[in-house]
């Protein structure tokens, strides 16, 4: 088991007797992962609580690497945590927090220390991490950290917006092998929760093809979950993105087994030529991400 103890930077309001040990996230169970994760997101910009079998599901279908992953300890008491996903020639910062009463001391700064050291043993040559806009704290940390911004996300969500008419043209629904197949034809980076092997670590990933009549194409994967859609990408191959979007949303959310459920997206950039069609959808944005990048 890696353990680092260092001595705590002393600040206002600080116990002058408190300092800190980094372990392994793997040494703890997922239950006690949660309960602390929880704490540190209390009164947090967007809190995200999870329960254990959600933060189980986050862990599988992201690769996050318990071993590498951290606890932030003082004694027996978690001060923080901070989660490291790991895939091929990358690594993903994730699920950053430290409880309330003991921020600025420095705790978040050594649990990114530890995280960018477990990285680079991996000889990685890019690390990858999404901030809330506008938590400026986290946000000059990873600054700090040494990475740069690269694009603005946005998440969005739609409630079921009552029947649709059938839109014209030819569609083909894809199953899961193909869906992913398409997917990696994907011409732009994409975010961590949207890349391939996101999907592949699920069984719910499907995919919309369709060609309009005045030659428009183009497809949408997503994920099909029990109470919501969620994780769409949306490609036009040919024609006007506008009308593809609104063409292939309007077939999935006419489908019987699928216009009642909600709709979590995750990530879109802040500048995807297909957006006015979710618009259009009654999608609406709840907060946005930036991307940034640390290259070793």
């Amino acid at each position: 088991m890696v353990v680092l103890n260092t001595e705590l930077k002393v600040t206002e309001g600080t116990p002058k007797h408190m300092s800190r040990q980094f372990v392994p996230a793997s040494q703890y169970t997922v239950q006690e992962l949660t309960d602390a994760y929880n704490q540190t997101r209390v009164d947090y910009l967007v809190p995200m609580p999870l329960n254990a079998a959600r933060l189980t599901d986050y862990i599988n279908i992201y690769d996050i690497d318990m071993d590498r992953s951290v606890v932030a300890l003082d004694g027996d008491q978690i001060l923080g945590i901070n989660m490291l996903g790991v895939r091929e020639g990358r690594s993903w910062v994730t699920r950053l927090g430290v409880l309330p009463v003991r921020r600025r001391a420095g705790t978040g700064q050594g649990m990114m220390d530890y995280l960018l050291s477990r990285s680079a043993e991996l000889e990685h040559p890019r690390i990858i991490l999404e901030v809330i806009k506008d938590n400026t704290p986290a946000h000059q940390l990873f600054l700090k950290c040494g990475f740069y911004e690269t694009r603005e996300l946005t998440i969005l969500r739609r409630a079921p917006n009552g029947e649709m008419p059938a839109p014209v043209g030819k569609f083909e629904w894809l199953p899961q092998n193909e869906a992913i197949a398409t997917l990696r034809t994907y011409p732009k980076p994409l975010a961590w929760t949207s890349h391939p092997e996101t999907y592949l670590n699920t069984d719910d990933t499907l995919g919309i093809t369709c060609e309009l009549p005045e030659g428009d194409r183009g497809w949408l994967i997503f994920r099909r979950q029990k109470f919501y859609l969620t994780h769409f990408i949306i490609h036009t191959t040919q024609g006007d993105p506008v009308k593809v979007a609104r063409a292939l949303l309007t077939q999935l959310h006419r489908e019987p087994d699928y216009e009642l459920l909600d709709t979590h997206t995750e990530n879109l950039e802040v500048d995807d030529p297909h957006l006015p069609a979710f618009w259009e959808h009654g999608y609406f944005e709840v907060f946005r991400r930036i991307e940034m990048y640390r290259d070793q």
